[in-house]
């Protein structure tokens, strides 16, 4: 999986650059996972520190390198500042899977932003690593999240009751997948 790259590589949406993050990202990771809306569903509560953006991105950088987890950050390609983060993550070689999570800025959501980035990064999972299988799991309350997954075919595969306990209180979550056969390209699109 990208044998002896030293970065991603950028992938390109027709509005969106998925990209490499550098220190130079820490203001708009610390913006994105400080706002409590944007980490409402998420596995941990929001940031109060920028620290805490900068252990994430040196996270980013040690997972990589052990090539167990992708991490872009994306931009609009207007002014290449980061919007949101679009993982891959739990990657295994031997099989061929990988957890799918994503963010994006309160500022932008509704404008189909996380939908895009989301579906080149499905994308280059089935094509360029050769995945055959992904998965993520959400909120059930997090319906904006869900509508992205079942828009790009992911299929409704399980329920887990209070499988996260954050901001104090249990919270459960639904397991989506989608493997390779039921992919389609064309699904960004749409």
């Amino acid at each position: 999986m990208l044998t002896g790259a030293l970065t991603l590589p950028t992938l390109e949406t027709p509005r969106l650059r998925l990209r490499w993050m550098t220190e130079a990202d820490i203001p708009a990771l610390f913006e994105l996972f400080s706002h409590p809306e944007v980490t409402r569903y998420w596995s941990w509560s929001a940031y109060t520190e920028r620290a805490q953006a900068e252990k994430l991105l040196e996270n980013i950088h040690k997972h990589f390198a052990e090539r167990s987890l992708f991490q872009w950050g994306y931009a609009r390609r207007e002014d290449d500042r980061i919007i949101g983060t679009c993982t891959l993550a739990e990657l295994s070689g031997q099989h061929r899977r990988a957890s799918l999570g994503y963010a994006l800025n309160h500022a932008h959501w509704g404008h189909g932003y996380g939908r895009e980035a989301v579906a080149r990064v499905v994308e280059f999972g089935f094509t360029s690593l050769e995945l055959h299988r992904l998965e993520a799991d959400v909120d059930p309350r997090n319906t904006g999240s869900i509508r992205v997954l079942e828009g790009l075919g992911f299929q409704h595969e399980g329920y887990q009751r209070q499988r996260y306990f954050l901001n104090g209180e249990l919270q459960d979550a639904v397991l989506y997948g989608l493997l390779r056969p039921e992919w389609r390209p064309d699904s960004a699109a749409s």
